[in-house]
């Protein structure tokens, strides 16, 4: 199916079933460092873009098989109404214009016709837009209300129905036409007009004429005039030819083609087109509301944080325990400042005249980061040093980001650079205090690098350990 915003309601359905599987911590990490990215490159994180990220993460072969059976389904669906639309517009047609030289085709009979399917196709609009569905036993035939097909989201299936009827009727009008037109070719069809109803040929000339006055500047030709009206009229005593002249009887033909044209296959034309609107509007609403739009969004604006607390209770306190323990400061002289870390200043014992003070995260780009890393790396290769210092507010739990950040550093740093995670207290010269650095060391815990440590500045530390001790 061509529908590209019900593709992607169906798709974008699909994928935040999937998500419900996973921990929502990474789903976070995830789309916000997705929005970040988007950021960088000046787009927008639009639906489109997020769908087609999470393919390209997800690999080939990986789409959604739930949204594609459905899109299978309604296609046959379609296809079903378009082809036995076209079967019955032959028949129908061939029915209408069934002449065996004893009676005339009656235009009364056509006319009548066409009203009805003029009150079909506009019965077909309202049940769409009430959302009432007559169609429930056709979509349980092809298993549209199995669990294994899925459901339409959005209240989708009257609009989507809808359109199949109105593509169906379109092929009927197509190929009623189609068949009118070989049957004036190779039959020679005798038209009349007739009617129990006391009805003179002035009324029922002024009746074609209203009908045939949308096309009436275009082919005038098939506006049947009051003399033909009044030529073939007939009667069902009437065998044939009183008072008629045969050349009037096949005269009709031009007014039941445009009769067809106007009245049949341009209104089903145009109301498949309007369902189509409104499938695709339909479609964007049902995404833009969508409960899974609603968490992806706020997963894009928001900063992720790590709380300790894996428990879905809020009654539940934080998980504190850790096998992570505080390691003994590196001697290095380069440092690398996260989203505010040490401001207003250091103190002496981390930043002495000859140290390298790099600043990265908060409201530094993407860019900037990247250019930090690439300093970082620069001077850790030149300089031979072994460990760098990333600074941070212990106040503060660690960030995704900081974790997409340590993961890019680790591609452009020398193998085996020790880093160290130092929090800081408010007040540089005391201590962090032991509830703020648990964070930190289930933070490095969760990361499992080897290379990755938590370290306090010794001027506020008698002992590096003590946390352990009032651990325990």
């Amino acid at each position: 199916m061509t529908n590209r915003p019900l593709r992607l309601l169906l798709d974008f359905d699909a994928r935040s079933q999937r998500d419900k599987e996973q921990p929502p911590a990474f789903l976070h990490r995830r789309d916000r460092k997705f929005a970040l990215t988007c950021q960088e490159q000046g787009l927008a994180p639009t639906p489109e873009r997020w769908m087609a990220h999470m393919d390209r993460l997800s690999g080939p072969g990986a789409s959604a098989d739930k949204s594609q059976q459905l899109l299978r389904l309604w296609q046959r669906i379609r296809m079903l109404f378009m082809l036995v639309g076209a079967v019955f517009g032959v028949l129908t047609m061939a029915g209408l214009l069934f002449y065996d030289a004893g009676q005339r085709i009656n235009i009364t009979v056509i006319l009548g016709f066409v009203l009805l399917q003029i009150l079909l196709a506009l019965y077909t609009s309202l049940q769409a837009l009430i959302g009432w569905q007559p169609w429930h036993w056709l979509l349980r035939r092809f298993g549209a209300h199995t669990p294994g097909a899925g459901s339409m989201p959005g209240g989708m299936q009257p609009l989507l129905m809808a359109e199949a009827a109105h593509r169906g009727g379109t092929c009927f009008a197509l190929t009623g036409l189609v068949t009118l037109l070989i049957m004036v070719v190779i039959q020679d069809l005798a038209f009349g007009w007739s009617t129990t109803l006391d009805t003179a040929a002035a009324s029922y000339h002024q009746l074609v004429v209203a009908i045939a006055a949308p096309w009436s500047w275009l082919w005038p030709d098939a506006v049947p005039t009051l003399e033909l009206v009044e030529a073939t009229r007939f009667f069902r005593a009437d065998s044939g030819s009183s008072g008629a002249a045969p050349l009037a009887w096949g005269q009709w033909w031009p007014f039941v083609a445009m009769v067809w044209t106007f009245w049949v296959l341009l209104p089903r034309l145009l109301l498949a087109l309007i369902a189509t609107g409104l499938v695709h509007h339909r479609a964007r609403t049902a995404l833009n509301n969508h409960p899974g739009m609603h968490a992806l969004l706020y997963r894009m604006e928001t900063p992720t944080l790590d709380t300790g607390n894996e428990n879905n209770d809020a009654a539940d306190q934080p998980d504190t325990r850790t096998n992570a323990s505080l390691q003994p400061l590196p001697d290095t002289h380069i440092l690398l400042c996260w989203a505010g870390g040490g401001d207003p200043e250091l103190p002496d014992s981390l930043a002495g005249p000859h140290s390298l003070i790099l600043k990265a995260g908060g409201r530094a780009t993407l860019a900037e980061d990247r250019h930090a890393i690439e300093q970082a790396g620069t001077a850790l290769s030149q300089r031979g040093a072994g460990a760098i210092l990333v600074i941070t507010r212990s106040w503060e739990p660690p960030t995704g980001e900081l974790q997409d950040f340590l993961e890019s550093a680790r591609e452009h740093w020398p193998d085996n650079t020790l880093i160290a995670l130092v929090p800081m207290a408010q007040n540089a010269e005391q201590a962090p205090a032991t509830h703020q650095l648990q964070p930190w060391l289930r933070f490095t815990e969760r990361m499992a690098d080897p290379h990755l440590q938590v370290s306090v500045p010794q001027l506020a530390w008698q002992d590096p350990y003590r946390l352990e001790e009032d651990r325990t």
